[in-house]
């Protein structure tokens, strides 16, 4: 309907979009084919197919050398023949460089998570969203996307004016990108006030419990009744009525004393009424004017149209705008803001903001908002903005409203240019294309927008990130500069790096040493010296950064590939599982295929190039010079050709071997073979979300919800995404509306899953059980019910029913869910049959190919030397797990050492600060009467979880001890 009303208004001129180029080419240094020959075994179309690709590519080449050993072996050396899937040669040290991360990276993340804690709780009600906001900004450099989300929910919930509501709704929208969901409007409600476009465009009031009440768009659907036709009749006799009483013509001579004479046409009015419209109409009408003594006023200069007048006529009576049309709405606001009528614009601006409903609308109305300063208006058109990204940023005059300095003015001016917005708008842009433009100048208006402190620190620092992905180095290193002289110590990587470009390397050097001389050493430090030396103490560094800090994977990376150079390949693929046997991520992968290749691995160089293309659907290979999906032709014809029937086969085997990485691969060839398949979307999801990449899993559950059949299965997986993002009761309510319509097992699992999230008692526990059992009594494949069986008998682990548990492990092993032995284990255990544990774990540890877990938890089932030598194998393998950490720090404690015992949780805690860390290290601290010690671990605990009842208890006990020492 909008687009009927705002028809004749399309051609006016709007502002030009901002017409400059983008920045995408990126210079690659790349390898040629290696001289090798040899019998690699690959055809002549394999080779037809490389040499076309070559040609069709433009990049410079370099020779590389194929490592030959006279005492090879296939785990050592490269084969020959492998160099024609090598076009672009091997790997080489020189090339690698680890990114620098564009976001705000303190140098002691416990000091920092106390002062924001302390910032917490120390600032009005009215601050809160914007200390919630530097939460996020500090939490965005942790691989835990949830706290992240945790702290915008937070933000949005205390915020007080429509534009911080606004942006910040949108950005929680953005966060689910619902953008990508075919058939959703963006205007679509999720339910609540917290994300409600209609709720964030409410100015009054402020109370922060309200945002997740359900909305008044929910509301008005739950009341919707449907009216006979009597009814009807009755509804549209009374707004025939409403609008006879809001005629614009008066039939009494008694209903008017004056009139306003615009052209030949009068608009006869009451005086009072008109007068009361503003200071300036009651001036001109009752004051020392001529006007005051005059019947008929000839307003015909003032540039005020006749409807405009008569609608100003009715509002003065009436006070509503119901029944005047959107055009002459915007001509009565521009008259409103001549003559100052504040209750006349402001019901003008509320009117005209709930009639913009696109993106088109918004175009146009936004110029009338800036012009007239009207700021709902605007805030309904920025709304639409927001809600449509990053789709919205190919519509060129908002880009150069927003990108412009001159914009950003105008913004201001309305009231809507803020840190906040220009702080999403370019982590949008950053997302979708660092390089661009695009991105530097809203990175620039950040910078404009940006405060003293952390706000500051951020956009420095992001500029300078951006203009070092542009190999602008000078303008990098200057705006890293301003990063450090703003209190964000990280940023002298930055510095650092860009002098290292310039040809400063002895200069980048000696700050990376001063760096790490003057404060606690920390991982990244070591390894970015280690860009700026050689030899052993290269090396030296790279382990002092891994051992500080496990996660990094740049020394892995470095590692694995100078053994390659040394012809040990072997050794090279084994440094590079480290990694990625507890973080997945493509670049890793990426290097490992290239060494499978090398070796004439194609299997399972084709399985991690799968699995790289899940992760990253676009990742370009080798440099940047062959896209994935090529790669993945040329080595269809060398490796084993699987029928969809095949390829379920091969997924249950790697899933009962718990092989996430090559079921990613098999899920990745069954949509190659059956694309759209919304099964194999969903399952693909739930592999990401066990490897924790979640922005992959939560991408492959959008496409498993746009290829879905049916009502009911859409509405599982849109369940699903709403449960991944925080909206628990939302996502309960799509399962019961997807149970509505069909009973399957999906539904009935998601429904239980949701309800099993939190503490169950006796009663729930009954129904989550009953829910299980429904889903098992629907059709699905064995995988799913392993699943199901698996988590019906940690259910009734919980209500004590062993044995009914026991029978639901053996079942699901039965179809080789091979995670019940955990489950199994359990039970032995509580049955005091332990040796029957350890046996069971045991099993898992020989079937799994990632047996972290599965060490960490037979560790509970054997003696105290046994349960230390599983646990230091669980580290190993990944260093991210916690219990290890805590189980050794709790022996030395007992050892009554607690200097090793501290150590040991610091340890962790440098690169993964976490609740139950830091929770336990405040407890020690605690006992050795270190009061001030343990209240800085809580508050930074509490940082991470406010409502953790153990660590609050904990926090006020050492305060009352502090309380009695003074």
């Amino acid at each position: 309907m909008q687009h009927n009303i705002f028809a004749s208004m399309r051609s006016l001129k709007i502002m030009d979009g901002c017409k400059g180029s983008q920045v995408y080419s990126i210079h690659n240094p790349s390898s040629s084919t290696g001289t090798g020959t040899g019998g690699g075994g690959v055809g002549e179309k394999i080779l037809q197919q490389l040499h076309d690709h070559i040609k069709s590519q433009t990049f410079r080449s370099k020779s590389v050398h194929i490592f030959q050993s006279p005492n090879r072996t296939s785990s050592e050396v490269v084969v020959e023949g492998s160099g024609s899937l090598l076009p672009y040669g091997l790997p080489m040290t020189d090339i690698l460089e680890p990114r620098i991360d564009p976001v705000l990276r303190p140098v002691d993340f416990v000091e920092r998570l106390t002062a924001l804690y302390n910032k917490i709780e120390s600032c009005s009600e009215f601050d809160r969203s914007e200390v919630y906001l530097e939460h996020c900004s500090v939490f965005k450099g942790l691989s835990d996307a949830k706290l992240f989300r945790k702290s915008l929910r937070s933000a949005r919930q205390h915020a007080v004016d429509v534009h911080t509501k606004v942006v910040l709704a949108s950005w929680l929208r953005y966060e689910r990108r619902e953008d990508e969901l075919v058939g959703s409007s963006s205007m679509d409600c999720c339910g609540r006030n917290i994300e409600c476009p209609k709720a964030a465009l409410v100015a009054n009031g402020y109370d922060p419990e309200l945002v997740f009440d359900v909305c008044c768009c929910s509301r008005e659907l739950q009341l919707e009744v449907v009216e006979d036709e009597d009814e009807d009749e009755e509804e549209e006799d009374f707004m025939t009525f409403v609008g006879q009483q809001c005629s614009t013509s008066y039939e009494d001579d008694e209903d008017w004393d004056m009139a306003f004479c615009i052209g030949d046409e009068e608009i006869r009015c009451c005086r009072f009424n008109m007068a009361s419209l503003s200071v300036p109409f009651k001036t001109m009408l009752y004051g020392e004017f001529v006007e005051s003594r005059r019947g008929k006023i000839n307003f015909s200069r003032n540039e005020v149209s006749v409807k405009a007048m008569k609608a100003a006529e009715v509002f003065s009576r009436t006070k509503s705008l119901s029944t005047i049309e959107p055009r002459v709405v915007l001509e009565l606001l521009s008259l409103a803001n001549r003559f100052c009528c504040e209750e006349m614009k402001c019901a003008c601006d509320v009117h005209l903001s709930s009639l913009v409903c696109d993106l088109e609308d918004a175009s146009l109305l936004i110029e009338y908002g800036l012009e007239e300063t009207a700021y709902l208006l605007v805030a309904a058109c920025l709304q639409i903005f927001l809600r449509e990204l990053p789709g919205s940023m190919q519509c060129l005059s908002f880009v150069k409203l927003f990108c412009s300095p001159e914009g950003r003015d105008r913004l201001a001016t309305a009231g809507h240019a803020s840190f906040v917005l220009y702080y999403f708008l370019s982590q949008v842009s950053m997302e979708e294309e660092m390089r661009s433009n695009t991105t530097v100048m809203l990175l620039e208006r950040l910078v404009e927008c940006a405060k003293d402190g952390w706000e500051k620190q951020l956009a420095f620092h992001q500029l300078g990130v951006v203009m070092f992905e542009r190999k602008e180095y000078k303008d990098s290193q200057h705006w890293f500069e301003s990063a450090v002289e703003a209190g964000h110590v990280y940023s002298l990587v930055g510095v650092a790096r860009a002098k290292y470009k310039r040809g400063h390397t002895y200069s980048a050097y000696k700050l990376m040493n001063s760096l790490i001389s003057d404060y606690k050493p920390v991982g990244w430090m070591y390894q970015e010296r280690s860009l700026y030396c050689i030899g052993k103490e290269k090396m030296m560094d790279l382990i002092s950064a891994t051992e500080l800090d496990p996660t990094l994977s740049f020394p892995y990376k470095y590692r694995a590939v100078s053994l390659l150079e040394e012809n040990r390949i072997g050794p090279a693929i084994a440094e590079i599982n480290k990694i990625i046997g507890f973080k997945v991520s493509p670049d890793c992968l990426e290097l490992r295929a290239w060494f499978l290749i090398a070796m004439e691995e194609y299997e399972g160089a084709l399985r991690d190039v799968r699995a790289i293309l899940t992760l990253d659907p676009n990742y370009m290979m080798f440099y940047g010079n062959m896209h994935g999906n090529h790669l993945v032709q040329l080595l269809g014809p060398v490796v084993q050709q699987y029928n969809q029937a095949d390829c379920w086969m091969q997924l249950y085997d790697r899933w009962s071997s718990v092989d996430d990485i090559g079921s990613l691969a098999v899920v990745h060839q069954m949509l190659e073979n059956d694309p759209g398949k919304s099964l194999l979307c969903f399952r693909q999801s739930l592999l990401l979300l066990r490897l924790n990449c979640q922005k992959a899993a939560m991408r492959s559950l959008r496409q498993a919800r746009n290829h879905s059949t049916s009502d009911h299965e859409r509405l599982v997986y849109e369940g699903w995404i709403l449960y991944d993002t925080g909206h628990r009761e939302e996502a309960l309510a799509k399962a019961e509306e997807s149970i509505s319509i069909q009973r399957s097992f999906e539904a009935y699992f998601l429904k239980a899953y949701a309800l099993a999230d939190t503490s169950l008692d006796s009663e729930s526990s009954k129904y989550v059980i009953h829910l299980l059992e429904e889903a098992l009594r629907c059709p699905s494949d064995g995988l799913r019910k392993g699943q199901a069986l698996n988590n019906l008998g940690s259910v009734y682990v919980d209500c004590d029913k062993l044995d009914l548990a026991a029978d639901c492990y053996m079942s699901a092993l039965n179809i080789k869910h091979t995670r019940a032995h955990q489950g199994l284990a359990r039970v032995y255990h509580l049955k005091n049959h332990r040796k029957a544990a350890y046996d069971e774990m045991t099993k898992l540890i020989e079937k799994a190919w990632n047996s972290s877990s599965a060490y960490e938890k037979r560790s509970e089932y054997c003696d105290r030397d046994m349960a230390k030598s599983d646990l230091s194998m669980a580290t190993q393998l990944d260093p991210l797990r916690t219990y290890p950490y805590r189980y050794r720090a709790a022996v030395l404690m007992d050892d009554h050492k607690e200097a090793e015992a501290i150590a040991e949780l610091s340890r962790a805690i440098e690169f993964k600060p976490d609740l139950q860390l830091l929770h336990l290290r405040a407890a020690f601290y605690d006992s050795m009467n270190d009061f001030a010690s343990t209240i800085r671990d809580c508050e930074a605990a509490l940082c991470l979880d406010p409502g953790h009842p153990e660590t609050l208890e904990l926090c006020n006990k050492a305060r009352e001890r502090i309380k009695e020492q003074k």
